[in-house]
This record gives C-alpha cells, structure tokens and sequence, in this order.
C-alpha cells in the first residue's frame, strides 16, 4: 500500500499540533519582571517622571510648556536635554539612536547612527548634541512623495516632535534610543504623516481657543484632541504563514475555500483566549508597557483566530505614535511564539476583517481650574457647559456632513475597499450615530421656534436640561455606523487595522477646525443682535443641526435598504478605493487646506498620488502573486489529480469494470480546470494592461479596481471549487480550517 507523501504542509500540521505556549517574563536582561505593572510602565521612556528627576528645574518646566501647549522648542535648552537623555540611554546600555519617523508607508523608519565618537586626542567617547537630538538628515528620494520630491533632489530632514518622548527599542544583543520626529523636504514641504497631523492640531486648537474666548470662556492655553485607537488584528501560526504566497506577498488570502465552520456559531467573540495566544499577547502587552503604551483591554474578537487590544485615550500626536508601536511589537513578538501577526484588512474571505476605532474626543488645558481638563464633547453642570457642549457637537456633525466624502478618502486603502460595506464593518457611505437620546434632544433643539427665549428656559422647554443625565450606556452602540458618538467620544470605525491613523484623523481635525470657524463666525453676527452669548449659540446651534441632519443615521448601515435611503439623503456612496481618494481633489477640500495652512495644494496633491500609487501597486502585486500561484500551485495540484482519475479510469476499464466512476469525477475536475485556465487567461491580459498604463496611474487604478478585481474574483471562484474536489493530501496550502482554527 502506497503511503501518504510527507508534504511541506503535513509538516506544518505536525509541528502545529505540538506546539506549546512560549512564556518570557524577563524586563531587563536577566533581571525578573516586578509583579505591578506600574511598577515598569514606562521604563524605557524618558517621559515626565525621568525628564523630572534628570533636568534642572527651569529646562524641565520649559519643555513641559513645549510639549503641553504644541511651543517650539526652546534651543537655549536642548543641551540640558540632549545631555539628560544621553545619560539615561547609557546607563540602560544604549549604543545607538535614531529619528524615528513616519514617511507615507503606513509604516515607520529609522537610520541608526552609533553614540561613538573620538576626542581631540583619538580616544573613543559617547558623544550626543543638542544638534543631533534636534536634526538629522535621512535621504527624502527614497520616499513616497506623490511628486512632490524627484528622485535627484535626496536632502530631507527630520526633526525631533518633543511631544512624544523619546523611548527604547530592545533587540537581541542592541538596545536603540528613538527619537519620534517628523519628516520634511529640503524647502520644508511635508513628506510624512505626522506634519500635517501636528499642524491640524494647532489650527484646531486655535479656532477653538477663539470660539471658547467669544462664549466668555478664558484662560486657555490649548484645546488637545485625544485619542484612543482600537487595535484589531489575527494571529496564525507562522510555518502555515511562510506557506502561504498570498499572505506573505499580500497579507491576504488571495484563494482559499471556506470551511464548514466559520464564525456562525458566534463563540469566539470573548471566548476564553487560546493558551498560546494568551502567551503571546502577554508579552507584547508586557513590551509595550515598557514604552509607556498604555493597553488596558484584550480580547477574542467575532472571527476566529482574530484579536482586538485597546489603549487608554492618550493626546492625539501620541496616541498616533502609541499605534504605531502597538503594529510594530505585534508583529516583532508573535515571530517570537511562532506566530505571525497579520493586521490587513480583510486576510480571510467569509469572516469578519480588522478594523482600527479611532475613540476621538476635545478636551482644554488652562490655567483656569474650572474648565482644565474639560471634556468638550461631554455634557456639563450648568446651562453654560451644556450650551458649550451643543455647540462643539455641532460643529463635529457639521464636519463631518460637509466633509462626508474626505473622510472616506482618508480610510481609502485596497485593504479596507474588501471590508467597508461587507456586512461586518461599517459602510462606504458616512454617516453620524447620535443615539435615540441625544438624536430626540437635537431634532427638539433644531425644530424649536423659541424666539427670543433665554438659552436655559428653552433647554428646560424641550426636556433636555438635565444633560449631565447623558452617560456613556444611557445611548446604544451601533457597530454598524462608521462615526458614532459614544457617550463623550467619537468613534471613527471606519479606519482600516493596518492604516496609519495620522492620515485620517488629520483629516477629521481640519475638517471640525474649518467648522468651528464657521460657527464662530456666525455667533459673531449673532450677538451683535442677540445677548446674552447663550443665546446666541443657541441660535447659532439650531441652525447647524438644521443643517447637517442628513448625515445623522440610527438605523442598520448594513442594510440594502439605507443604501437606498443615503441615495435620497445627497450622501456620498464611494465603494471603490479610486473614487474615494479622487475627493482629495474636491474644489471644496482643496478651500479646506489652502484657508487652514495644514497642507499646500502640492502638499495636498502629492496625498492623493502617493495613495493613488500605493493602490496600484498593492493590486498588481496581488494580481502577480495569483498568477505565480495559479501556475505554480493550484493548477499542478489540479492536473496531478485529474491524471490519477484518468489513469485510474483507464485502469478500470482495462480491468473490465463496468461503472467507472472515475469518469465522472475527472469530468466535474476537468470542468472547473477549463474554468480556472480561462480565468488566468483574463487575469493576464488585465496585468499586462496595468503594466502598460503606468503613464496614467488614475486610470491603471479605475482599470485594477473594476476589471482587475472581477478578474481576481473569477479565478478564486474556481480555485476555491477545484480545491474543494481535490483530495485533502494532495492539496498543496494551508487550507482556512488550518490556520483558523489549529491555533
């Protein structure tokens, strides 16, 4: 009796059946870790408490105005803190540091330069200035620039974003000082995600500083959007990983049939996490602590073998670099446990994808006790808080109504185009969730004629003065609403899980600081002709809510049905990824940047031919990528068996059986192997015509989002049907039951 070929996949089963959680507790080298957590969180930053302890009381209290109020740095002190820092990194056994940045890869980078020096005599000294903390100079060629770099102009400089402090990266045998930074070009234009993320966040604060001061609000130094990003992601086992071509190359099964069982059973989500996994998530948990990233929630979420960790709301700029480091220790320690993180969008067809909420909130810092550390887009004590709260709240929904189509284009990835709409995420189309409570108390407010009423008398009026009432769960949740507010928050769901978040949250601050402008300038008029201040917002309010309630949603976004309905309502159905990202050229969008200096109109064109690019490239590689697998895998495997029957058909006859049943089989697999050929045959000839399209990068991606992704289409339906008539030991990859459930 012939025995079962040892194949690389058999083998991976094996190993995976004997797998056993890996468990690391070691902090420091060989030292043990504390048993509190608090007792190590942030031991590799040179956050407030080491800045504190390592510098003159003065330089401590100036670069803690720098990083509270958004100030420059103030140069006479960046020796003080060049020289506390270098003499925190040795002493935790540094060796090299680096301006770690964000260029436009959805991914960080990094030059390592050594602390090694040499004095006057020769001699080998640590060495690190105020000038290297300060500047470095990577080459900017290399980068996604959209145009707005040639590729013989290289100089570009990082510079160093003294609100996000530095920290440590260790490694086997090296520990790296990082140095957060941003990334400009020779003559200042922005080539990376957080510039413009840092100036959407001055311009927002100043328009809210002068809205607030004309409402007679005083003392402010600063309103901070915070945030706090949702980290969904999946974990498989890495040898089944290195198997398949199209999650190494794509970071998504380009094939795959579905198993019988799915998530239908809807017992992952909170389900007891796997011992192996719960090892692994412990230790990254464990390494983010010790950058100060604050998780304080892990769970199983609704697909199997997918996660979700969450952090507490940190500021905006920090929480920005926080998730970077939460996608980057994600995949650095799951290889540690034989495990590969995979963050794309959409990995596995027929379950849910990975998303990134993005929990966005207004809060003020002043000198003023009474509002310090208020929230702005949460309920007050007093007529005058509640008013204020009205008034920013209408500014976000007016933002969000005028803006609808930008913020699509800022969550606009090839990834996030499979899972937008798909009945497990939030649709293409944005739209605001209020709750029944809240959404009664605007209509009440828009729909009111109160005339002359004092602002207090009328909230009485409508029912709705007792706001502090308001709390988180006193409204629904609503997973299917891409920007829903939770209480004294939004969530902006929509956000892919491997994206950046820079990009499209950036784009969320300008278009609510452009509203407050709005805004302000319209309660300017109005007390000119109507006091006292609350009434005038009032006012100014009613008509706002008027304005923007087309954006307001509370019913199932996944339904066919609000699709039809969004129609009737003038919102934007942008399905596709091209037609998302051609808003960024919207006259209107184009006003929003140029008015608000966060983006010039090069800055702004180069976004959307940097993405434009990047969705070209990701969908020729995929479509590359199932070709080479088609031809080297899947249709090998497909012929192979097709031979056997054949040959077991003619064996059979030879032997004189009548009912040969291997006919019929080869028959059924010589159908879908005819399907399958003709399908290559259309993905090549799309290839080659994306490949010759280049000139015109817009129209490659028309070209790769509507034929492309039919072409894809057709050749998995038959893939996955040839997989499911091949015998289970000859077929090559990992099937979904595998890697989904065999964790």
């Amino acid at each position: 009796m012939a025995s079962t070929p040892v194949t690389p996949r058999k083998v991976a089963l094996r190993e995976l059946a004997s797998a056993r959680p890996t468990v690391r507790a070691a902090l420091n080298g060989d030292h043990q870790a504390p048993a509190h957590t608090s007792q190590y969180f942030g031991v590799n930053t040179f956050g407030a408490r080491q800045m504190r302890d390592k510098l003159p009381k003065k330089v401590f209290q100036k670069l803690q105005a720098t990083i509270r109020l958004g100030k420059k740095l103030d140069a006479d002190i960046a020796p003080a803190v060049a020289e506390a820092i270098q003499a925190w990194a040795l002493s935790r056994g540094v060796t090299h540091f680096t301006h770690w940045f964000q260029p436009q890869t959805g991914l960080t980078a990094e030059k390592h330069d050594a602390f090694l020096s040499f004095d006057d005599e020769g001699q080998p000294i640590e060495s690190f200035s105020a000038a290297q903390l300060i500047q470095s100079e990577p080459d900017a060629s290399s980068f996604p620039s959209g145009g707005l770099r040639a590729t013989w102009e290289a100089r570009g400089y990082t510079a160093w974003n003294p609100a996000s402090p530095v920290f440590i990266v260790e490694g086997p045998g090296t520990r790296t000082l990082c140095i957060p930074s941003v990334f400009i070009g020779y003559n200042g234009e922005a080539l990376d995600e957080m510039t413009p993320l840092l100036r959407s966040s001055d311009v927002l604060s100043e328009k809210a500083i002068a809205l607030l001061e004309l409402m007679g609000d005083t003392g402010i130094q600063r309103v901070i959007t915070t945030l706090g990003a949702e980290q969904e992601y999946f974990l498989v086992d890495r040898v089944q990983f290195a198997l398949r071509p199209d999650l190494v190359m794509a970071g998504r099964t380009l094939i795959g049939a579905p198993p019988p069982r799915g998530q239908q059973l809807e017992d992952h989500y909170f389900g007891g996490i796997p011992e192996r996994i719960q090892a692994c998530i412990a230790e990254v948990e464990h390494e983010l602590y010790k950058l100060g990233v604050p998780i304080v929630t892990r769970h199983n979420e609704v697909a199997p073998s997918q996660f979700e960790m969450a952090p507490r709301f940190t500021e905006t700029d920090l929480a920005t670099d926080h998730n970077q480091l939460v996608m980057a220790v994600l995949r650095k320690v799951a290889l540690r446990h034989g495990l590969q993180a995979v963050l794309h969008e959409k990995p596995f067809a027929g379950i849910n994808g990975s998303g990134k909420h993005c929990n966005w909130s207004l809060s003020i810092a002043a000198d003023n006790a009474e509002i310090d550390g208020f929230n702005l887009l949460k309920p007050g004590k007093t007529p005058h808080q509640n008013v204020r709260f009205l008034i920013f709240l209408a500014a976000v929904l007016q933002a969000v109504h005028k803006h609808q189509g930008l913020l699509r284009a800022g969550i606009a990835t090839a990834g996030n185009e499979h899972r937008l709409g798909a009945n497990e995420a939030p649709p293409a189309i944005i739209s605001v969730f209020m709750g029944r409570t809240l959404t009664q108390m605007i209509e009440d407010i828009a729909g009111s004629k109160a005339g002359q009423q004092h602002a207090a008398q009328e909230l009485i009026q409508l029912g709705v003065a007792k706001l502090p009432e308001i709390e988180k769960d006193n409204t629904d949740r609503n997973r299917t609403s891409p920007f829903a507010f939770t209480g004294n928050k939004f969530e902006f769901r929509a956000v892919g899980s491997s994206q950046s978040i820079a990009f499209p949250v950036m784009l969320l601050n300008a278009a609510v600081a452009e509203a407050i402008e709005d805004l302000t300038g319209k309660l300017r008029a109005e007390l000119a002709k109507t006091k006292p201040v609350d009434d005038a917002v009032m006012n100014v309010v009613r008509e706002s809510f008027k304005a923007s309630s087309t954006i307001r949603f509370e019913g199932n976004g996944y339904s066919d049905e609000w699709v039809t309905e969004a129609e009737g309502r003038g919102l934007k159905n942008l399905r596709r990824t091209p037609e998302a990202l051609k808003e960024l050229e919207a006259p209107a969008v184009q006003a929003l940047f140029r008015s608000l200096g966060i983006l010039s109109d090069a800055e702004l064109e180069s976004r959307y031919h940097v993405r434009v690019e990047r969705y070209v490239k990701d969908m020729l590689i995929e479509l590359h990528t199932l070709a080479q697998m088609l031809d080297t895998i899947v249709l090998p495997a497909g012929y192979g068996y097709a031979n056997a029957l054949a040959q077991g058909a003619a064996h059979a006859k030879a032997a004189g059986i009548a009912q040969v049943p291997q006919v019929a089989a080869a028959e059924r697999v010589g159908k879908v192997l005819g399907e399958l050929d003709a399908a290559r045959t259309t993905l090549l000839a799309v290839i080659d015509r994306a490949e010759h399209s280049h000139g015109d990068p817009s129209a490659c991606a028309r070209l790769l989002t509507g034929e492309g992704a039919d072409a894809m289409a057709a050749v998995r339906a038959a893939s996955d049907a040839l997989e499911l008539l091949v015998p289970d030991d000859q077929w090559p990859l990992p099937k979904y039951r595998e890697m989904l459930f065999a964790v």
